[in-house]
């Protein structure tokens, strides 16, 4: 991947860590508060996921058919305002995907589908051109170590795999989604270890990141913490 060198007077935060930790909406967050724009990385992958789901290019194995990697320039995965929800969310050639993209099924396939180097090579070049045109809130799997190295402000967010499994399942429950608990706890700790052992741009803490360890804070108390330390690295840089 080629070296990514930030816009003049331009900020970026990034947000790094595990599934399921609160990272979309800790960032989402912090984004309004700035009125920076917000980035959720996580679902461009679950978009191209969804994707190979709907061509049939993802096996009973759950590994990608060779067939899928013919049908890379089709695929397009931008953000744009929905006014249907009043915020920018992510779309799949051109159709707003969210409520496909957080089910269960994506969910078991989107670190098998992102651990491939031209999925991944094409979704940094989308991210990357992002960082040119603004105030950013970024987070994902490699943004701070990746995608934007050199980033002013980067987090590394975690919790451990029961919490993280306990929010997942709320939030699926809440959805109308029908799904075990115990099945949700087995996909937290696949899609740990999948991230963390894949060959490109596998799942690290980056360098000079702030560590946010949400297990025992809900959403406000994690924000109210990320945001005393982003209000310090502002005042640094200016």
């Amino acid at each position: 991947m080629t070296a990514f060198f930030l816009p003049m007077n331009k900020i970026i935060i990034t947000l790094d860590g595990h599934s399921g930790c609160g990272k979309s909406t800790l960032a989402k967050k912090i984004a309004e508060e700035l009125s920076y724009l917000y980035i959720d990385t996580g679902s461009m992958y679950r978009a191209v996921t969804l994707f190979f789901i709907r061509l049939d290019c993802i096996g009973l194995d759950g590994k990608l058919k060779d067939k899928a990697f013919g049908q890379l320039d089709r695929i397009n995965v931008d953000f744009s305002f929905n006014e249907d929800v009043g915020e920018r969310r992510v779309r799949l050639n051109g159709e707003f995907v969210e409520e496909e993209i957080r089910s269960l099924r994506v969910s078991n396939l989107v670190s098998e589908v992102s651990k491939h180097s031209d999925i991944r090579y094409k979704m940094v070049a989308i991210q990357q051109e992002l960082g040119l045109k603004g105030n950013l809130v970024m987070d994902g799997r490699d943004i701070g170590t990746v995608v934007f190295p050199n980033a002013q402000i980067k987090f590394w967010v975690t919790a451990s795999a029961r919490k993280r499994a306990e929010r997942r399942w709320l939030e699926l429950s809440e959805s109308g989604e029908d799904v075990l608990m115990r099945d949700v706890y087995n996909n937290i700790q696949s899609r740990d270890e999948q991230d963390a052992n894949r060959e490109v741009s596998p799942l690290k803490k980056p360098d000079n990141a702030i560590v946010i360890d949400n297990s025992d804070l809900n959403v406000e108390e994690t924000f109210s913490l990320a945001m005393q330390y982003v209000k310090k690295a502002l005042n640094n840089i200016s």
